[in-house]
């Protein structure tokens, strides 16, 4: 069975990158896009050493064994995929905060809901954004205008959401944040370009420091920036489970993991500084037929 687990960030997330320049201390991006995203791998160490704890006889068949002691590395029965944007957070003067998103995210996530009525809602958003004539933003946010980071949206600009079932069916099972996630009324529907250029200014941005000993001086040269993806973002990953190749001997793991994927995990580095904290709802994926069916 195939699944999509939901991950609203409750503290800011830092993925980690495999390079750094100067003194940044960058976060995983993707390569052709530079958006950031969480990897698969991250997601599933986190996970396995998670379930190792739980169930230490289950966890090496269920995601395949170690080199060790000579012997070859086995296949697992799960499989995970990178988690990549739905909804990012972005101060508005007019609004405190938005959640902005794009066709491109969107098309994205549909890829694996395959719902026909978000697909046909996606074409059109796409049409609107792109045209020569269209809007610059399709909103449920309310008022004449939008401020996006000092960015100004006025009413000829945006274009509304109507507040029916069709547009908002495929979000009931978002994770909300503790009753933060208020799409309803503050979802904001940019380009894609629009949006990536959001995210890059978006990203949360610290300055360390380290100070010499019986001193509160900085060190020379000691310190550094980080980026995180800030809170309140909402990310989603795919992941199966292939049929248990020994009968009955993962089932306890198998359980496990559905339940902490419906609960909350901590991803990523700074474990240490609460970064990387997530809200999870996991639903599980239908084919295409049987949404079309629906």
């Amino acid at each position: 069975m195939n699944y999509l687990t939901y991950s609203y960030l409750l503290t800011p997330l830092h993925t980690g990158a495999s390079s750094q320049a100067g003194n940044l201390m960058g976060i995983a991006r993707e390569a052709h896009t530079e958006l950031p995203y969480l990897p698969s791998s991250s997601l599933r160490g986190k996970i396995r050493s998670t379930l190792e704890t739980m169930h230490p006889d289950e966890a090496g068949t269920f995601f395949g064994e170690r080199i060790k002691d000579g012997q070859q590395p086995t296949e697992g029965e799960v499989w995970f995929a990178d988690a990549t944007l739905l909804l990012f957070p972005i101060a508005s003067y007019s609004h405190q905060f938005v959640w902005i998103t794009c066709p491109l995210w969107l098309s994205r996530w549909n890829r694996w809901l395959c719902n026909q009525n978000l697909q046909e809602l996606i074409v059109g958003w796409r049409s609107l954004l792109n045209s020569k004539e269209g809007k610059k933003a399709i909103a449920s946010v309310s008022g004449t205008s939008i401020y996006l980071q000092g960015a100004l949206l006025n009413q000829t600009d945006i274009q509304a959401i109507p507040n029916d079932s069709v547009r908002w069916q495929c979000l009931d099972k978002l994770p909300d944040g503790n009753g933060i996630l208020d799409l309803k009324n503050k979802l904001v529907v940019l380009s894609d370009a629009d949006c990536a250029g959001l995210v890059e200014i978006g990203l949360q941005r610290e300055v360390r420091v380290a100070l010499k000993e019986e001193e509160k001086t900085v060190a020379g040269g000691s310190f550094r920036s980080e980026e995180a993806i800030p809170s309140e973002t909402v990310l989603f990953f795919p992941w199966g489970m292939k049929p248990a190749k020994e009968e009955a001997k993962t089932n306890k793991v198998r359980e496990s993991l559905s339940s902490i994927l419906n609960d909350r995990l901590q991803f990523g580095g700074l474990e240490g500084l609460g970064r990387g904290w997530t809200a999870n709802t996991t639903v599980e994926l239908t084919t295409k037929k049987e949404n079309n069916d629906a």
